[in-house]
């Protein structure tokens, strides 16, 4: 049984009461142990997979189904589909203001133990160990008393958002352009802590513009979507080839 599965997926974004269609009968399928590059011209659809499948707000299924280890995802709220072990890192991390990171981390923990009838770990082992996560990714242990991405630059939110990836340890990691607005050092610190979580039994579905990111994180895969649809697929060679001759012989 794969790990995720989407089959014929058409899906729209909905602005202003109308809606625009955008996904139109894209197929994808991740097994455990694969990360999967999605490249692909601006407005081609990659963000919009990676909401409809983590659930986001704002879109809408027109048809085709999607499935985490064969259970369905697309009629369930964000909240369990995160309980199921989908992760969704954001190209642009929101602040909430009024919430401390630890006390941000420390919720959504407890929430999976509850939802998964496992429990709930020791706050003060809890504290120690993200602590230490912080310091290994070059984020300041001052910031966990900070309000979530409150005040942080680019750089700090997207090692904030690898932090609660290596700390919720999900089944399926989408990360939406991980790498936009990184220098070279903090890119190669994401890439390490996305590395550290890559294992044989959880996938990931990476979205990037750059190859630059896939000389850290070496994708199975890479795919080219482009007006809704994957149109490409290869291996690491095909975005090299897509670094030097861009889209516009495949599209």
């Amino acid at each position: 049984m794969s790990l995720l599965n989407v089959s014929d997926l058409h899906a729209s974004v909905i602005t202003d009461d109308q809606t625009q269609p955008i996904l139109k009968g894209l197929n994808l399928t991740v097994e455990a142990g694969e990360v999967h590059a999605i490249m692909g011209p601006n407005g081609s659809g990659k963000s919009t997979l990676a909401n409809v499948v983590s659930g986001r707000p704002g879109y809408q299924v027109d048809n085709g189904a999607a499935t985490l280890e064969g259970s369905p995802l697309l009629e369930l709220e964000p909240y369990e589909r995160a309980q199921l072990g989908v992760f969704l890192a954001f190209q642009y991390p929101v602040e909430i203001p009024g919430v401390s990171n630890m006390e941000f981390l420390k919720a959504s923990i407890d929430s999976l133990a509850r939802a998964r009838g496992e429990e709930q770990p020791n706050t003060a082992q809890f504290m120690r160990q993200v602590r230490e996560l912080a310091s290994s990714l070059d984020l300041d242990p001052a910031f966990l008393k900070r309000g979530v991405n409150e005040g942080f630059s680019g750089g700090e939110k997207k090692r904030n958002e690898i932090m609660q990836l290596l700390l919720l340890d999900p089944k399926l990691a989408v990360l939406d352009e991980t790498d936009s607005g990184l220098d070279i050092d903090a890119l190669k610190v994401v890439a390490e802590g996305v590395n550290r979580y890559r294992s044989a039994s959880n996938g990931v579905v990476l979205i990037t513009h750059y190859q630059r990111l896939l000389d850290y994180i070496v994708p199975d895969f890479v795919h080219v979507l482009s007006n809704g649809q994957i149109i490409e697929s290869g291996d690491k060679s095909l975005a090299l080839e897509l670094e030097a001759k861009g889209y516009a012989w495949l599209t």
